[in-house]
């Protein structure tokens, strides 16, 4: 492969680059060379669509412009401008890596691969996007839609997913990097994965570098590259309990600060486990995260969601507070709430969705 990748690597730096001068995408993100603004865009598309990214970091860069006015605001202020753009763990830890770029670093973000990636959330790929956009270095930034262009390139029948595999795909990507224009190199290589090279029905006819990709020479574009199948995702079940005080404020805790949807507020609750009715098993979780003792009484509202390993449905019910009152114990906090202090507060979008319900038939203060 490292022959073939020494024969094509001028030929497909020429195109691809000339292609990209011509049809790159209009991004936000890519009117600055600006690290920061780099950063903060690289991890929002992890995982994510860029069409649902761009309002989101919009927003994002307008209210934190800058690493210090990011690592001086609370990390609750942080995920509310994150709420529903998912996968939560990324926005605590761009809070974290800012305070350790402001403390040690004088605000600068790193411009050195070892020492960029010791950051919280920065691993390979994030660290080669901004080394080669911010800092112009030439190194590889390899992510699926580069995978996939490299498998098919050089005709790889190999998992994909497998680790001696990627470290490969990592060492041929960096074998074709130009040593200049590496970061339009490498987003020449993203857009093309997202427009041309894509999973399904790879549109070739129109590819720049079809002329020199082993693949399409041998019409196996549809079988590679080769995945391992997905295990089916499992169903869980939760239970949450609506409780008022008497000036009609909503009784929500906020979640541990590690795990699932960490230091985002919620509805009293948790898993339903098997063997238990969904009523007992949401008493004894209000008992463990506040110390109480309620009476589930109906279903008020009901809402399901997909996450990366499992599918949720929760059921919210209307519960009484009997004894006790609310400590937190496997909860970070808690407190009563109005409709505008929850307007405020971070959520997760299954939780959102049951407070919509529930408001819905009994009006909060």
């Amino acid at each position: 492969m490292m022959k073939y990748a020494a024969k094509i690597k001028n030929p497909l730096r020429r195109k691809l680059l000339a292609w990209y001068r011509h049809h790159q995408r209009s991004l936000p993100w890519r009117n600055t060379n600006d690290p920061y603004c780099i950063w903060i865009s690289e991890i929002m598309l992890q995982q994510t669509r860029v069409d649902t990214v761009i309002p989101y970091y919009e927003r994002f860069i307008k209210s934190f412009p800058d690493v210090r006015t990011l690592a001086n605001a609370p990390v609750q202020d942080v995920l509310k401008i994150w709420e529903n753009l998912g996968y939560y763990s990324r926005a605590r830890n761009i809070h974290a890596a800012s305070r350790i770029i402001t403390d040690r670093c004088g605000g600068r973000i790193p411009d050195k691969s070892e020492e960029i990636k010791t950051l919280p959330g920065i691993g390979d790929y994030t660290a080669g996007a901004i080394l080669s956009i911010a800092y112009g270095l030439a190194v590889p930034a390899v992510d699926g839609n580069v995978r996939r262009i490299l498998c098919r390139l050089f005709a790889i029948r190999k998992s994909v997913d497998d680790p001696r595999g990627q470290k490969k795909l990592r060492d041929l990507a960096a074998a074709l990097v130009p040593s200049r224009h590496a970061g339009d190199f490498n987003q020449a290589l993203m857009d093309l994965g997202a427009t041309i090279c894509r999973v399904k029905k790879p549109d070739c006819l129109i590819c720049p570098v079809g002329s020199i990709c082993r693949v399409r020479l041998s019409g196996l574009q549809e079988s590679i590259p080769v995945t391992r199948k997905n295990p089916a995702i499992p169903r869980k079940q939760g239970a949450a309990a609506v409780i008022f005080d008497a000036s009609h404020r909503l009784l929500i805790v906020q979640r541990p600060s590690s795990g699932l949807l960490a230091s985002l507020w919620k509805l009293p609750g948790g898993f339903v486990h098997d063997g238990k009715s969904i009523k007992k098993c949401l008493r004894d979780c209000v008992r463990e995260e506040l110390n109480i003792s309620i009476a589930a009484g109906s279903c008020l509202a009901s809402a399901d969601h997909t996450y990366t390993h499992f599918r949720l449905t929760l059921q919210a019910f209307d519960c009484r507070l009997m004894k006790g009152n609310p400590e937190a114990r496997t909860c970070q906090n808690w407190r009563w709430a109005t409709t505008s202090q929850l307007e405020k507060l971070p959520m997760s979008k299954i939780d959102r969705k049951i407070l919509a319900e529930v408001a819905s038939s009994s009006p909060l203060s």
